[in-house]
């Protein structure tokens, strides 16, 4: 998987790369409209991180020729501006999502993957592993048809692993992902552990086989045979 991060914060930009890769996604990384217009034209890219505000410009310039010219690239853009206008315009362009600034790379790097699966299941509205279901539209899961009650925190755990089977999660980046900004004043990994313990229990209970796996010393796995 390769993504084109457009940002001029390069600090950032950095961080967001380190972060992505060590997820073994590529990364290149460009600060301006300008340059940006000359990737999107010579390359595809599985998504585009789009920063708004730019030196020569704004994000929706990029946007804008990169849907002009029936690209397919997913697109995210992410923006210190928390505008509702601007992210109802940006969806309204053809953005798949909108992060504002800040935020926690966990959560940056799930909706990066859950704007590839999508993709790579052609838009359809849910995502299937054997008889597990799990509803992008309301964030419902069925296992073999069988409705499964989770709470939010469940939903957002299961929704995280199915974006990314058959990689090792770290309890922090879990917790972050979840907690966001809180993860810094709580018990983040205790937390964690409650929700998947309830969240292995639930599936298990519906019949689901043992599809979290713990990796003792390093965090959690969303094992796919």
């Amino acid at each position: 998987m390769k993504i084109l991060i457009v940002e001029d914060e390069v600090s950032l930009s950095n961080d967001i790369s380190h972060y992505l890769m060590s997820e073994r996604i590529l990364c290149e990384k460009v600060t301006n409209v300008k340059n940006a217009l000359e990737k999107i034209h010579l390359y595809n890219y599985d998504c585009i991180l789009l920063d708004i505000g730019l030196p020569d410009g704004t994000g929706f310039e990029v946007l804008r020729q990169l849907k002009n010219s029936n690209k397919t690239d997913g697109l995210i853009i992410i923006s210190a501006k928390d505008s509702l206008d601007d992210k109802i315009k940006g969806m309204a362009m053809g953005a798949d999502d909108y992060l504002t600034k800040p935020f926690h790379l966990a959560e940056l790097a799930v909706r990066v993957m859950a704007v590839i699966r999508r993709r790579q299941f052609n838009g359809q509205n849910r995502l299937e592993i054997g008889e597990l279901t799990f509803h992008l539209t309301d964030s419902t899961v069925q296992y073999n048809g069988r409705w499964v009650s989770l709470t939010p925190s469940e939903k957002k755990i299961l929704y995280y692993f199915i974006s990314s089977p058959n990689k090792v999660h770290s309890k922090t980046a879990l917790a972050e992902y979840i907690l966001g900004e809180q993860s810094d004043f709580v018990d983040g990994h205790q937390l964690v552990y409650t929700h998947i313990k309830n969240l292995k229990k639930k599936l298990t209970e519906a019949g689901c086989p043992d599809y979290v796996q713990t990796i003792y010393g390093s965090g959690y796995k969303f094992q796919v045979e």
